[in-house]
């Protein structure tokens, strides 16, 4: 299964990411092409505990949470289109500099490669071992770049 842990995969990923335009369209969902990448510069941080973010799952999570993440990561399977996002994680803003937004993306995904963050609590999911976040920001990854043709 791939994972973001795997220098391989983080190398195809920022290729990827660099593939995406300013006049990229989503296939599905809500999101612009800015808010995309705002959304993945904002997640990237909170897993990787760049900031000061607090880390606490939600009630729904701790009956759920569990269930839903292995059935999320169980094979390589990409998730499905339209899957909810968090209210914590959905931008607002409509526009902003895009290729600030990519750099700062790709650094983020690089960081992986010294991943450390032991307080980490997925909102839903609850706590989760390196080998699950691995397999899961891949994923996450995987999903937005080709909800927008990446």
């Amino acid at each position: 299964m791939k994972t973001i842990f795997d220098p391989a995969a983080r190398e195809e990923l920022t290729r990827r990411i660099g593939s995406v335009k300013e006049d990229s369209h989503p296939q599905w969902g809500k999101m612009n092409v800015y808010q995309m990448l705002k959304h993945n510069t904002y997640w990237n941080g909170w897993i990787l505990g760049t900031e000061d973010h607090a880390y606490k799952q939600a009630f729904i999570g701790k009956i759920f949470g569990k269930i839903a993440l292995k059935r999320m990561i169980k094979d390589d399977s990409p998730f499905d289109k339209n899957i909810p996002t968090s209210d914590q994680f959905k931008v607002k803003e409509e526009n902003g500099d895009l290729e600030s937004e990519r750099i700062q993306w790709i650094s983020l995904i690089n960081n992986y490669g010294d991943f450390s963050n032991p307080k980490f609590v997925h909102d839903f999911f609850g706590k989760m071992t390196k080998d699950q976040i691995g397999v899961l920001v891949y994923k996450h990854t995987d999903h937005h770049l080709r909800q927008f043709g990446a």
